[in-house]
């Protein structure tokens, strides 16, 4: 266990002048070292308004240095308890990390899921001094939804809260086709273009794709998915997106790229699909968050009626393991208790555990042929997303704004957090629809998913 030293360094005194400690700097170094008593060796440092603070335990490394900006900073961060507080903090620039971001979410995490009974009672009176003077921070808009959970109208604003933040944003940090969901690394070593084309590879074979088959892919962003099935394996491709830049831009490449006639992008809800349309093969990449528990009859029955009888479809989808979970979801739905994800990042986000997910999709008929947690992958997509957001910061505060900028970092480092931590997981569900003698078109093993690569992206 190690503790942090409160005793404050003085910021360096004017000729003739004696310095002047400031009382609060020592006061919130002690309350540091309450919330983080059981967390060492300490290997990151902080620094205070005042220039005082602590460097990381001897022989440890600085991970990342904490800068807290004023006296009131850390009351901002710890009321009300909860990580949309820490997060609110960090968006209006009262906190910054100088370092690695991702290591500064797991301590942030640990300050805040420290917060027990016992410690608020023992630090209440000292945090309520440094309470702030009234006063807005900059932070980003609200989404402006209305009505039932999960209504079409209401999942429209939800869903363009999040992705019409800007096609030029996303270019800045995502790989050249503008894929938008968990990348795959077979090594650890791809980069962010190579992993995403073994991505959307890995998931043409999963769905085992033959040229001249129908392809539906729901919740399709910048068109990435159903471009390369159309070029790499010459099926038909169509896509759907709710959000209205995503499926101007991806109407556009595919302009571009010379294949209206083998692959096109509609903009609207799924719900809005006709029975009519048959397709040989769907998949759902991302989209399964956004549905609502409650919809999932619907979403599952759309599908099946949707998909020809033998045939397959992959769904990709971040799950939550679930613990706890009905007495979570209710805390998290009161206002004052809205989350940091809920509020500013993915509006009426509902993150489901597998077992709801397979339970619905059964209901419905379809069998579960392959189950597969890609978690470690995301997380290093997330990181390197993260990356690419960084070294084109200021371009990034140019199109956004600083407070959304400073947001979306923050969510790309505490999205790789967590799935490096296995609070969430991104899984790759494959469903069959056995048809009426209850046959499936689907090899007898998983071999032809892992065979070589040729250049073309064939096997």
């Amino acid at each position: 266990m190690t503790t942090l030293d409160v005793s404050p360094t003085p910021v360096p005194a004017s000729p003739g002048r004696t310095p002047q400690p400031d009382p609060r700097a020592r006061r919130t170094l002690e309350i540091l070292d309450h919330l983080l008593d059981t967390y060492g060796p300490r290997d990151f440092a902080v620094r205070l308004w005042d220039g005082s603070g602590r460097d990381a335990d001897p022989g440890q490394p600085t991970r990342f240095t904490f800068v807290l900006k004023g006296p009131d900073v850390l009351y901002r961060m710890l009321v009300p308890p909860g990580k949309r507080s820490a997060g609110e903090a960090y968006l209006s620039g009262d906190v910054d990390v100088e370092g690695d971001l991702i290591e500064a979410v797991g301590i942030v995490r640990a300050m805040v899921s420290g917060l027990s009974p016992r410690k608020v009672a023992r630090l209440v009176t000292d945090v309520a001094r440094l309470r702030p003077r009234a006063g807005n921070r900059p932070m980003p808009t609200k989404p402006g939804l209305r009505g039932r959970l999960h209504t079409p109208e209401r999942d429209k604003v939800a869903v363009r809260y999040h992705y019409d933040v800007g096609t030029d944003f996303y270019a800045l940090w995502l790989d050249p086709r503008m894929v938008y969901s968990c990348s795959y690394f077979p090594t650890g070593e791809e980069s962010l273009a190579a992993s995403q084309e073994r991505k959307l590879e890995h998931i043409c074979r999963k769905l085992r794709l033959h040229e001249g088959e129908r392809f539906l892919d729901l919740g399709c962003g910048f068109g990435g998915l159903v471009m390369y099935a159309a070029e790499r394996h010459g099926v038909d491709a169509t896509g759907i997106t709710l959000s209205r830049e995503h499926g101007l831009l991806a109407q556009r490449r595919i302009r571009e790229r010379g294949l209206e006639g083998r692959c096109r992008v509609e903009i609207m809800d799924y719900r809005q699909l006709s029975s009519d349309r048959a397709f040989d093969k769907i998949a759902g990449i991302g989209i399964i968050e956004h549905v609502g528990e409650n919809r999932l009859p619907e979403f599952f029955g759309k599908v099946w009626s949707l998909l020809r009888p033998g045939s397959l479809f992959l769904n990709h989808g971040i799950c939550w393991p679930g613990t706890n979970r009905a007495y979570q979801r209710a805390l998290s739905r009161l206002p004052f208790r809205r989350n940091f994800i809920h509020r500013y990042v993915f509006p009426d986000l509902d993150l489901l555990p597998l077992h709801v997910i397979l339970r619905a999709a059964g209901r419905v008929g379809f069998e579960v042929r392959d189950v597969e947690n890609l978690r470690e992958h995301y997380a290093i997509t997330l990181r390197h997303w993260l990356e690419g957001l960084e070294a084109n910061w200021e371009r990034a505060v140019e199109e956004v704004g600083r407070p959304t900028a400073r947001l979306w970092r923050a969510y790309l480092a505490y999205s790789s957090h967590s799935f490096a931590r296995a609070d969430i997981n991104l899984i790759h569900t494959l469903f069959a629809r056995p048809d009426e003698r209850g046959r499936v078109e689907i090899p007898l093993t998983r071999a032809d998913m892992y065979a070589a690569v040729t250049a073309e992206g064939h096997a």
